[in-house]
């Protein structure tokens, strides 16, 4: 297998560079597609004069670090767009990468809880790596080890991600119980019309239906689909890596993440696209 292989010879073994040269394009359209969110659901209005944000930000930087953040801040925001987009279409891609991940990092100075901000620095810090990005949208697929470093971090911290995830769940007896599904569910049903953006619920209808209860037969079910949820995570990284099995592997994570995408379009999109992403580095 490609991927012990790499580990065996120091990482001198041969791969495919266009592998992590399509990753650049799924990571600057992601990215790409988060920002432009960002300046549309109410970031572009963030640090408004008075803002309840400004006021916090000016408590924890104190006023003249808040001048400077709030300044700098919409400039930013179009500056790390065009970079995701150039990104993607591989124009300068190393340039555009740097300032890609330094406008993502941005958002860890206001974001509470910036899981997505330090897996997007993660990911991109491995395509920082890489020896060759490419150009423009042509992919190379003569062996290199140009990439081999690069491609094996990648398929390490979707391992992690994956295991690291199953093993929170499992220690989750409230999950494990299907109680938390159907509690999170239940009352994303009642509360949808209330929520400030659009795409921040997109539950199909006869899943609410049959599982947007309380009932014992719906905690049940969460309960079953709990279990399946945490096996498909430990059993997609290895499944990823074997040629016969990868396709099978590469259609689940999809259905996986779709699913979970649904249950939080906005806050999950970018882990979702990232990590369905990094499915391309699996393959040698």
């Amino acid at each position: 297998m490609w991927f012990f292989d790499a580990l065996t010879s120091g990482f001198q073994h041969p791969t495919d560079p266009g592998r992590i040269q399509q990753f650049r394009i799924v990571f600057g359209t992601v990215l790409a597609l988060r920002f432009a969110l960002s300046i549309g659901q109410g970031g572009w209005d963030r640090f408004a004069p008075a803002s309840l944000s400004t006021h916090l930000a000016e408590q924890r930087f104190g006023p003249t670090r808040t001048r400077l953040l709030t300044s700098a801040y919409r400039p930013a925001l179009i500056i790390r767009t065009v970079a995701a987009l150039t990104l993607a279409a591989g124009l300068a891609p190393r340039l555009s990468l740097l300032l890609v991940l330094a406008g993502a990092a941005i958002e860890l100075l206001y974001l509470k809880s910036p899981n997505a901000v330090r897996y997007t620095l993660l990911t991109g810090t491995c395509l920082l790596l890489a020896g060759d990005l490419g150009h423009g949208l042509e992919l190379s697929h003569d062996p290199s080890t140009a990439n081999t470093w690069a491609q094996c971090l990648l398929v390490l911290i979707t391992t992690d991600i994956y295991w690291n995830s199953a093993w929170q769940k499992l220690r989750s007896p409230q999950f494990l119980s299907g109680l938390y599904l159907a509690q999170w569910m239940h009352v994303y049903t009642q509360v949808r019309h209330q929520l400030p953006y659009r795409r921040q619920y997109a539950i199909p209808g006869f899943v609410r239906r049959h599982l947007g209860n309380l009932t014992d037969r719906d905690i049940h079910r969460w309960r079953l689909l709990a279990a399946t949820v945490i096996t498909a995570e430990i059993a997609l990284p290895p499944a990823l890596l074997f040629p016969q099995t990868m396709p099978y592997a590469v259609a689940g994570g999809i259905a996986l993440h779709a699913a979970f995408t649904c249950l939080k379009p906005r806050q999950l999109i970018t882990f979702s696209g990232l990590t369905t992403g990094t499915y391309l580095a699996f393959a040698a």
